[in-house]
């Protein structure tokens, strides 16, 4: 296909599958960590019944609140609250993204978590050994981690009428992530979480002022290839906030941000 005979809803889709599968592996990813950590110090079954709880959890709110949204809430009033939503996500993860990359606080790094669930398992374990206590850590692990990928799935699904794309993508990076975890057992330290969070905060930023301007009423010039703008304009504003950040950082060392535990 001819690049510039790409229509504007084949954009927006693109973009919804990149910006879901992409949180979706970011948050699979450390969700596995702590499975790992569990089924390595409590048993593998305590663990596996854990995860698979909250994804089932999960995968309820989506499809629950993901249906009552898009059959009971009006399309604008939906587009400005799952656009806020989308806009407040993004921007969370563009301050961390921003701070990390300038070493105001720590990258993050799944051997750190894994060493420290593992420690603080350990040593609950020598007071008391629990396969329940292996189930409420899993499930804990996986249902904080996939919150945020749920807000995302059903933000970006409802306000497009796309639930079942948006579903289907977090459902691809939670087999993908679980998949190459039962072949290796293992967290996944190599994959470039850093990276991967400041590309997702750029797209959830973009897509949330898009639906935010849409239901406002916000007509936006070229539809939705207007948000192939809006992710390239927040590339370009991270990478100068980054290097403003980082200039910071040298002139005034003393004043880091450190997270204890990275996040």
């Amino acid at each position: 296909m001819i690049l510039g005979a790409t229509s504007p809803a084949t954009t927006s889709l693109v973009g919804l599958l990149i910006a879901v599968f992409a949180a979706s592996l970011v948050e699979m990813v450390e969700a596995l960590t702590i499975v790992v950590a569990v089924g390595t110090t409590r048993g593998w079954r305590s663990a596996l019944r854990g995860a698979l709880a909250a994804l089932a959890v999960l995968g309820v709110l989506v499809g629950g609140g993901g249906v009552a949204l898009v059959d009971y809430t009006p399309i604008d009033t939906l587009r400005v609250v799952a656009g806020t939503i989308l806009l407040l996500l993004g921007l969370s993860w563009l301050r961390k993204a921003i701070l990390r990359s300038a070493g105001f606080i720590a990258l993050h790094d799944e051997d750190a978590i894994f060493r420290s669930t593992v420690r603080s398992l350990t040593a609950e374990q020598e007071a008391r050994r629990s396969a329940a206590q292996g189930f409420v850590v899993a499930f804990k692990g996986v249902f904080v981690e996939g919150m945020e990928v749920v807000l995302i799935v059903i933000g970006l699904g409802a306000s497009q009428h796309r639930i079942g794309w948006a579903a289907a993508a977090a459902g691809a990076a939670a087999l993908l992530v679980a998949g190459v975890g039962a072949l290796v057992v293992r967290q996944l330290s190599e994959v470039p979480e850093n990276l991967l969070k400041t590309v997702v905060g750029v797209m959830l930023t973009s897509f949330g002022i898009f639906w935010v301007g849409e239901g406002a009423g916000v007509r936006w010039p070229g539809s939705d290839a207007t948000l192939v703008v809006l992710v390239a304009g927040f590339a370009v504003l991270t990478m100068v906030l980054i290097g403003i950040t980082r200039r910071t950082r040298r002139s005034a060392p003393a004043s880091r941000e450190r997270d204890p535990v990275p996040t």
